[in-house]
């Protein structure tokens, strides 16, 4: 550091990285990085890859570089997909639909410094082929979606019917793959009385969601969801299962009560 007068790590990072990028130029071929590569000076003629959110291609697109957009809130495929009570625990969550409202080209961007966009399917914690077939599929399809369709030409529930088209294809392959956009999505609100109420909603259109606060396993007979849910003072356990024309379509979701009151205080912070 001393020798080179860098005043910091990042700087020590750019040294490094532009001394690494003379020798790959010099064998004919290119350097691509991830954007921690634009702390402390980008290397000249390096692309990157923006992963942590869509910043650092912004960033290295106005500075004349090329950009592969691949930011973890919308594809990184190691995230869970539905809610983490039934998902192999992972440290965030990413569902299909945000996936779908991926664009590779928004936020001003120039599109020619864009070489295109790219998921993620880390596998520190996949444990097998079958965890990783369940972990890309649907969201590979919203992906390819994204990457390789018109803007215009993009429309949710349109998606969602071709996606279960390919779920006809994957079930005859037995190709494993995720029902999270069929299952309730848990959202937690107070009412005037300040007590919690449970609103449930699903990704996909057509569900009907039936629950129960009595530890019994619901079924299309049970009551069926039709606006916000007033946990009952004794209740302990919230079940809840979706149904479209009488054919449970998602997993059946067990949610605890201390578990609802454990988000809803984590939401007033």
């Amino acid at each position: 550091m001393k020798k080179e007068g860098l005043k910091d790590m990042h700087q020590v990072q750019s040294y490094f990285v532009r001394r690494v990028s003379g020798i790959i130029g010099s064998k004919g071929r290119k350097l691509i990085g991830w954007d921690e590569i634009l702390e402390g000076g980008l290397a000249a003629n390096a692309a990157v890859m923006s992963w942590r959110g869509i910043k650092g291609g912004l960033e290295a697109a106005k500075m004349g570089h090329e950009v592969v957009m691949t930011p973890n809130n919308f594809v990184y495929l190691d995230f869970m997909q539905g809610d983490r009570m039934i998902e192999p625990p992972v440290y965030s969550t990413l569902r299909l639909k945000k996936t779908y409202a991926f664009d590779p080209v928004s936020d001003g961007i120039d599109p020619k410094m864009v070489k295109g966009g790219q998921g993620n399917l880390w596998t520190e914690q996949v444990y097998n082929t079958r965890h990783m077939q369940y972990m890309l599929w649907p969201r590979a399809l919203a992906l390819a979606e994204c990457l390789w369709s018109p803007a215009a030409s993009r429309e949710w529930n349109g998606f969602t019917r071709r996606v279960e088209d390919q779920f006809v294809r994957m079930d005859i392959r037995n190709v494993k793959y995720s029902t999270a956009m069929f299952e309730p999505v848990f959202n937690l609100k107070k009412d005037a009385r300040d007590s919690l109420l449970v609103e449930l909603s699903t990704e996909a259109e057509g569900m009907d969601i039936h629950y129960s606060f009595d530890y019994s396993h619901p079924d299309r007979f049970y009551p069926k969801y039709t606006g916000p849910l007033e946990i009952p003072a004794d209740a302990q356990l919230l079940r809840v299962v979706t149904y479209r024309n009488g054919k449970q379509m998602g997993r059946q979701i067990d949610m605890p009560v201390a578990e609802l009151r454990k988000r809803a205080a984590a939401l007033k912070k």
